[in-house]
């Protein structure tokens, strides 16, 4: 195997990393996905039925939360690029979400933490001001936890390897562990939350948590620690610094008036010398003047002159954020869906048999099976007929692409089921009764939610390995935890857009029963719909930083 290729990986006097850390990483994710998915699968119904909550507000408190633990991520990808690498980060968000889930465990057990059940002939008495404290803290500490964990599993698992088709591959593997384990959350958790005990089902989620923690502390020694690089965010902003305080300067065709720095060594991938030609004003940043060098010829650090590569660096961002932004309304609806889908499983009739009842918020299990089962089929079968038909393989955008078109379809498919459940409401005279069970099963749910977790199966993958093999070197966090960001504020936009809903409109009222719901999945095929098409343009005029493969192991 060739050295040089791996000249970019740090070394150590024994070299560490490779899929010996695979099992200890992908145990470690089951165990923390596990706990937190544990508690947050069924916080609507808990919501609901502990806290007296309505059933919209619940939605939207369930859109903000997973907001929360979409986008906090980012300040954790910064914090380990910047400062103390994954490993801190993931170790200390570990014990941060069990100290949430401890307190949902109490608010579960002890009754003075909750208000009293309503009852058939009083209104119900809402939660105190110690009790919201108590909830909103357990919900924080939570949600910043597994922000903490989720996406920064991730690029440590991918740091551990070095081959990019090997990357891709743990990515795929990376989201069938949380499947897995998400799946397990929403069927064997919440079936003891609802069934046996609140307490007892966020006590299996402590557990989880801690056997996650033991398991990850247990492989360090096997692990491949990336040194952090300092903030990669202060060179991109002296590039922009640099570039305007040089605006007036004539560019140089010659690379040797340039300033280059030797930084192979610290891991980032090498540039041309002189800097591309695209976004050519911030190339006046790297642009080496008189006042640039010391009296000797050495060049003065400060924030009027970057190095080239800093100046590529900010260019790849700008290139992809575009695309970027088609992310966040391709989340955006799969965040409204997650939410009133539950709302509307609370409505139906979920027995299954005459002796077994689906908990409402299991149904979301049959996204994660849908996405774990299609996971290995088109990594397995469709990427190499794709291949051997075509001849190339199948792009991380065309993947997105197919993804985009699953999310219309499912959208679409939700607004016809809705339309029937509402017909049958209408046909028993069910409007005016919000408790009552619409004669009709929880099952019509199930198309939707196959077509969604169908499509999270193209474009999650395509999204993270895109990002993680496109970002500088200095960015690998970060660039991963991009694809929390777009999917936090997606679920922040959710939130907007069901409150939007009430305001403008009477679809949303608290008895659905009452309300439009297909119209608001009708106005989603739509914002997907035009989604799409912004995606085409982009993904046209986009062109790949790293298309060739990189032979480095």
């Amino acid at each position: 195997m060739d050295t040089e290729a791996h000249s970019s990986i740090p070394q150590t006097h024994h070299r560490k990393g490779g899929w010996i850390t695979f099992p200890f990483i992908t145990a470690t994710m089951a165990g923390l996905t596990l706990s937190a998915a544990g508690w947050v699968n069924n916080l609507i119904v808990y919501l609901i039925t502990e806290f007296n909550v309505k059933s919209i507000d619940a939605a939207q408190i369930f859109n903000v939360v997973n907001g929360c633990m979409a986008l906090f991520p980012v300040l954790g990808a910064v914090i380990a690029d910047s400062f103390v690498g994954c490993f801190s980060v993931i170790w200390v968000s570990s014990i941060i979400n069990l100290l949430g889930i401890v307190l949902f465990t109490f608010t579960a057990a002890l009754s003075i933490l909750r208000p009293k059940p309503c009852s058939d002939s009083s209104l119900c008495e809402g939660p105190s001001e110690f009790q919201y404290a108590i909830l909103i803290l357990a919900m924080g500490l939570g949600s910043i936890g597994a922000a903490g964990t989720r996406f920064s599993m991730g690029t440590m698992g991918a740091n551990q390897l070095d081959n990019p088709k090997h990357q891709e591959n743990f990515f795929n593997w990376f989201l069938f562990t949380w499947n897995t384990a998400s799946i397990i959350a929403a069927t064997a958790i919440v079936y003891v939350q609802d069934d046996v005990s609140w307490a007892w089902g966020f006590g299996i989620c402590v557990a989880a948590n801690v056997l996650g923690l033991i398991i990850f502390l247990a492989g360090r020694r096997f692990y491949r620690n990336v040194k952090p690089q300092g903030s990669p965010f202060k060179s991109l902003a002296c590039v922009i610094i640099a570039a305007i305080s040089k605006r007036k300067l004539q560019l140089s065709a010659k690379a040797q008036d340039y300033h280059n720095e030797i930084i192979g060594d610290e891991g980032k991938q090498p540039v041309a010398a002189a800097p591309t030609e695209s976004f050519k004003f911030l190339n006046r940043a790297a642009l080496v003047t008189q006042s640039d060098t010391e009296q000797y010829g050495s060049i003065k650090k400060s924030w009027k002159l970057c190095s080239v590569q800093q100046v590529e660096d900010l260019k790849t961002l700008i290139r992809i954020i575009p695309l970027w932004i088609s992310g966040i309304f391709l989340s955006t609806p799969i965040g409204i869906q997650a939410s009133l889908t539950i709302v509307q499983a609370l409505t139906m009739d979920r027995h299954i048999g005459p002796n077994f009842k689906i908990p409402s918020a299991s149904i979301m299990v049959f996204v994660l099976i849908s996405g774990a089962v299609s996971l290995p089929i088109i990594d397995r079968l469709l990427c190499p007929i794709w291949e051997k038909v075509l001849r190339r393989p199948l792009t991380p955008l065309q993947r997105l692409g197919i993804g985009h078109l699953l999310n219309v379809l499912s959208m679409a498919i939700s607004a016809l089921v809705e339309a029937k459940r509402l017909q049958i409401t209408k046909a028993h005279n069910l409007q005016d009764s919000p408790v009552s069970v619409v004669p009709m099963s929880i099952l019509w749910l199930v198309p939707q939610l196959i077509a969604v977790g169908m499509g999270e199966a193209f474009h999650f993958p395509g999204q993270a390995s895109l990002y993680y093999q496109e970002f500088p070197a200095s960015l690998k966090s970060t660039s991963t935890a991009l694809v929390a960001m777009l999917i936090g504020i997606a679920f922040y936009l959710s939130s907007a857009f069901i409150d939007l809903f009430r305001r403008m409109t009477n679809w949303l009222p608290d008895n659905i029963n009452q309300g439009r719901l297909d119209n608001v999945y009708w106005v989603l095929v739509v914002i997907g719909g035009v989604n799409f098409v912004y995606y085409l343009v982009c993904a046209s005029l986009y062109r790949y930083q790293n298309s060739l493969p990189r032979n480095n192991g």
